[in-house]
Formats: C-alpha cells, structure tokens, sequence
C-alpha cells in the first residue's frame, strides 16, 4: 500500500486474519507455472505474507522480499516467518509509488489486491516494472466488487457493497478493479501481458461462517464506521448491515463468489 492512497481496510486484527488465510495456491495460482528455483521475488503490499512466504519457498534459495507502508501488518508476517523457521525472507517498509531498490533488481514483481486501492494504479504499475529486470515479471492479482455474486440475496449485503463502493472512491480508489486491469497494464506501457481470471468461491458451513463473520466484524468496525459516515452512514446502520452479514453466514444454503481479473507481464529481455 501506498502513503498517498488511503487504504480503506485498514489493519484491524479482522482484515489481517482475513488475509492470512491467503495462500499462493488460492490467491496467486496464475504465477506459479512462471517461477523456478533462484528467483528473486518483491511481494508487494504483502499483508501478513502468507503469500509471500508460500513464493519463498518455491523460490528457495531466491531471495524474497515483502513490503507495506506501515509496520502492523509486517510484525504479522515477520512471526509468520519465524514460525516457518524461514530466516531469508526479509518484510520492510516500502511504497510502491517509489520503490526503494534499483532498476532491474527482481525476476518477479507481484502485487496482490494492491492495485484497488491506490489512487494511481498505472502509475503503481510502471514502477513496479522499473524494478522487474529484463525477461522478468510483473504481476497483480485483484478483485471486482460489482462482479461479487452471493446467496441468499439478503438486502443488507448489496448495501453494505453499495457503501463500500462508494468509500472506496471516496479514498480515490477503484473496488472493480479486475475489470479495469487490461486499461491499466497498456496505459503502464506493459505489452507482453497474460489476462486471466480466477475465483474465490466461498459454499460450505465453515468458511461461509467464518466469512460471514468475518465481513460483520471488518465493516462495523470504528475505521470503516469513520469513513463510511462521511457519506451519511451511521452507526446503527452498521449493525444492521453487520447483523446480515452474520446471518448470512449461517444460512445453510450459503453461497459467494469474488471474481479476480490476474495480469501476467514479461517485460523485454
């Protein structure tokens, strides 16, 4: 994430439990048939770095790095790391609108759920293959939240996506981001690029209650209540909405899916 860009999810202990239930099987599946031993990767906006840590180890002896703009979620991935006894994978503080490293230092740039929130996705881009070396790799992964689909159609839900939309833009930010990535990737000047898309589809009791109570706790926290009410959305709404999320996830028949647009760049040699 970027200083200049307001990330709209914020750091709470409900996203970043969130997150780490990310991996590189089931957020990054694209990339993976590009990797080989030795690489270099930079994760970037790398969270609570499971997925960085899953690169690693495919990478392995390659050297890996993760970045974020603030500390929180580097503590998270610093002790993800420990726990795999992984001591090569470093996580720093880092902006993706200036890159702190040289040009052409990586095999593989990756950006996962970044491109969203920041107010320069094109921008983000360039500079990601700035650092990409040649015959290297750029790669973002990122979702579209008009393209969610879920079931049962409880009413709370497509508001609570209303309002998100909307405070995503607020913050200068782009939720159906998927969509857009195509835009974005020939505006960057990336020319040898791969589109595909892929799912994450949520439709047994445990995850869907788990995701469902997951949402209520992420959108009825104080963070999103702050923003949200700039837009006349009050308290009591947010339990409301928070409320449906929970019932959501305890219907039987639950169903949800996230589509993700995945842009793969190989940059010249």
């Amino acid at each position: 994430m970027v200083k200049s860009s307001r990330y709209t999810h914020g750091h709470e202990r409900a996203t970043l439990a969130s997150h780490g239930a990310r991996t590189a099987a089931n957020s990054a599946g694209y990339l993976l048939p590009v990797l080989r031993q030795g690489m270099s990767v930079l994760d970037v906006g790398c969270g609570p770095g499971t997925i960085t840590l899953d690169l690693a180890e495919i990478v392995a002896p390659g050297v890996v790095v993760g970045i974020e703009n603030v500390e929180k979620p580097l503590v998270a991935a610093r002790a993800g790391a420990a726990e795999r006894g992984d001591t090569r994978t470093r996580f720093e503080l880092g902006d993706v609108m200036a890159l702190p490293f040289e040009d052409d230092s990586f095999d593989i740039v990756h950006a996962h759920q970044v491109l969203q929130h920041l107010t320069d996705p094109v921008g983000a881009l360039r500079e990601m293959a700035r650092v990409a070396k040649p015959g290297g790799w750029v790669a973002a992964r990122d979702a579209d939240y008009a393209a969610m689909a879920w079931y049962p159609e409880l009413p709370e839900l497509e508001e609570w996506r209303t309002i998100y939309r909307r405070v995503a833009r607020g913050n200068g930010a782009e939720p159906d981001a998927a969509r857009r990535m195509r835009t974005w990737a020939q505006a960057a000047g990336l020319t040898d690029v791969r589109y595909t898309a892929g799912t994450w589809n949520y439709a047994d009791s445990e995850t869907c209650r788990w995701w469902g109570h997951s949402q209520a706790e992420r959108y009825s926290a104080e963070l999103f209540a702050e923003q949200a009410g700039r837009y006349g959305v009050t308290g009591d709404d947010l339990v409301r909405i928070a409320a449906g999320w929970r019932a959501w996830g305890e219907e039987p028949d639950a169903w949800f899916a996230i589509v993700n647009g995945e842009l793969l760049a190989r940059l010249p040699e």
